[in-house]
């Protein structure tokens, strides 16, 4: 047999509410405790008074577990057997406990039969230790408690917000509305902070876009609701009934707040999931045939080749085009510059920079660094600069006077050639022992340790300056081993270098940050040791970010989510930067990259 246990309560009109909880087990205990079977809420009884134990033979043994007894049938004890078949009755304080047997289950109905006396020690549990007697009924303070709630919440920031509707600024104070803001605004909004009314510019009614494109006037295609209307792919039958549902109350589709969400945290906008731009792009080229836009879905999985922008013909200005690194493209930049013979370890370029490094900072060959040199921010890195970076080793001197070195003027072609015919007008170098002519080396190899790799016009018959014009223009010169020269027609002295064009900004769709990547050597990415041209694109392809870099939900080294390098808005300059990249400890708002001026 098992138990069904009945707690009998009384409405305040006299009704019978019964609660019924079998038991399959063969032993319960009585008691105020909270995990007994039978609770009973009565301080005349233990916590754990009594137990009740079904004997083989049917019959149940009630044992006292404390000092205080119970009574059987009107007697006191603290140990009894009784026949449930037989029906007995047990009390427990102010409680009855009527047995019997259903259907051979034992049935104990448990009903409180008189109302304690408050001044008596029995009192009730509940009413002993709340403050029913000196506290307004519950009612009372429900009705006053959602007064409270519906003047403060609802009816003070309806006030404030039409009180301070028409003003341009609100004062620095507290305001009622701003209770219903689910948090502060991001850093590029943060000065509307006690501006409301410029966004929210009618109550109850969503941020409408003519909010947003009263300020942001300049977006592009992403921002227009009909093309991105057409781009997104179809929505399954729940997503149409969110849809119906929005546009009921005033929502429509593709509205800016879609994807640029407010009120979610200090510090930048909050990052578009992968899953909102995989929503259009997995497939895209189905909806928007002309689009040139190829698919992609997952970084780690489906991306295009990266499509650098290179310049594939030196003009005023060059012409750019972007072209896949799948098919290798060559930069014609204007310049010759082989980085492995700078690079070297072991050639005389590396014995000349290990001879110059107590005086310019060099190891004992040249590195990376000691050429390219970060932007403040390190996003990106400076423009060479033939002064700052090339002449320690590269002098333009032509003669040297007391400790003075007279050079050919850098990157004017017109300036040398003046200044080498007024050289030899006024009877070529001095001969005087403080004087020294310059004589120059072809390559750095066949040099004097630690002494810089002069100009070099070649044998020269320093009487004749047509002579030294043309051996600095030609093969084995100082112009013609850097410059693609450009000689003039003959009997004409206008010499010509092709401009050179140093792109700062490879990556027009995306963005690149060299500080968030400050853990890597730049070999890891870019191939510059085995690089004899300088036409060739030292760019790391999309294999090699993927050794670190994999989809937002992968588990790779760095799940990485489209807008990580990839922002609706972004300008030439440092784009949105994604809040979840904890690499970055400043502001880039305002960084901008330092464009070429035929870019300009």
């Amino acid at each position: 047999m098992s138990f069904l246990i009945r707690q009998i309560s009384r409405t305040s009109d006299g009704r019978e509410i019964i609660r019924a909880y079998p038991h399959d087990v063969r032993e319960i205990i009585i008691g105020r405790e909270a995990s007994c079977e039978i609770h009973l809420a009565d301080l005349a009884v233990e916590l754990r008074h009594a137990r009740l134990t079904l004997q083989a033979n049917g019959k149940l043994d009630v044992m006292a577990l404390a000092g205080n007894g119970f009574e059987v049938d009107g007697s006191k004890t603290s140990q009894a057997v009784i026949g449930p078949a037989g029906g007995s009755e047990l009390r427990f304080g102010s409680h009855l406990l009527v047995i019997s047997v259903e259907d051979g289950v034992v049935v104990i109905t448990a009903e409180r039969i008189e109302v304690l006396s408050d001044s008596t020690q029995e009192k009730d549990e509940i009413g002993l230790f709340t403050l029913r007697s000196i506290m307004p009924s519950r009612r009372l303070m429900a009705w006053a408690l959602s007064i409270i709630i519906l003047l403060a919440l609802l009816v003070w920031p309806i006030h404030t917000f039409y009180n301070y509707q028409n003003a341009n600024k609100r004062p620095a104070a507290f305001h009622a509305d701003s209770l219903w803001s689910s948090g502060p605004l991001s850093s590029p909004h943060a000065g509307l902070g006690m501006d409301c009314q410029s966004c929210h510019t009618e109550a109850f009614v969503a941020v409408p876009d003519s909010s947003c494109v009263s300020c942001h006037k300049d977006v592009h295609d992403h921002a227009d609701p009909k093309r991105l209307k057409l781009a997104k792919a179809p929505l399954n039958w729940d997503g149409k009934i969110s849809r119906k549902i929005a546009e009921t109350f005033s929502r429509p589709e593709g509205r800016c707040v879609e994807c640029h969400t407010e009120h979610e945290g200090a510090g930048p906008m909050e990052d578009t999931k992968q899953q909102f731009c995989s929503s259009c792009h997995t497939d895209m080229n189905k909806r928007l045939t002309d689009t040139k836009i190829a698919n992609a879905s997952d970084f780690g999985t489906v991306h295009p080749q990266f499509k650098p922008e290179v310049i594939t013909a030196n003009g005023s200005p060059p012409t750019r085009e972007r072209i896949s690194l799948d098919q290798k493209p060559m930069e014609d930049s204007g310049l010759k510059f082989p980085h492995n013979v700078h690079l070297s370890r072991t050639n005389g370029v590396a014995l000349m920079a290990g001879g110059m490094g107590k005086q310019f900072g060099f190891g004992q060959a040249l590195d990376c660094k000691d050429c390219h040199v970060k932007t403040p921010d390190g996003v990106q890195f400076k423009p060479i600069d033939m002064e700052q970076n090339c002449a320690m080793c590269h002098s333009l001197g032509i003669e040297k006077i007391g400790d003075t070195v007279r050079t050919l003027r850098h990157g004017d072609p017109k300036m040398v050639v003046a200044d080498l015919r007024a050289f030899y007008r006024a009877g070529g170098p001095y001969r005087q022992r403080t004087q020294q002519v310059m004589e120059g080396r072809k390559r750095p190899g066949s040099y004097a340790r630690s002494q810089p790799y002069y100009a070099y016009f070649g044998s020269v018959n320093y009487s004749r300056a047509d002579s030294a014009i043309r051996s600095v223009f030609s093969k084995g010169g100082a112009c013609y081993d850097c410059h693609a020269v450009i000689a003039p027609p003959a009997g004409s002295d206008n010499w010509q270098i092709q401009k050179v064009y140093q792109t700062s900004r490879y990556m027009m769709k995306g963005w690149f940050d060299h500080a968030a990547h400050a853990t890597e050597t730049c070999s890891s990415c870019h191939a510059a040791k085995k690089s004899g041209n300088a036409s060739e694109l030292l760019l790391p392809g999309i294999k090699t970010c993927r050794t670190c870099h994999g989809g937002e939900a992968s588990n790779a080294d760095v799940p990485s989510s489209c807008a990580m390098c990839h922002s609706f808005h972004a300008d030439d300059g440092a784009p949105w930067v994604p809040k979840f990249d904890m690499t970055r400890k400043r502001d880039l708002s305002k960084t901008g990259i330092e464009n070429d001026k035929a870019r300009k």
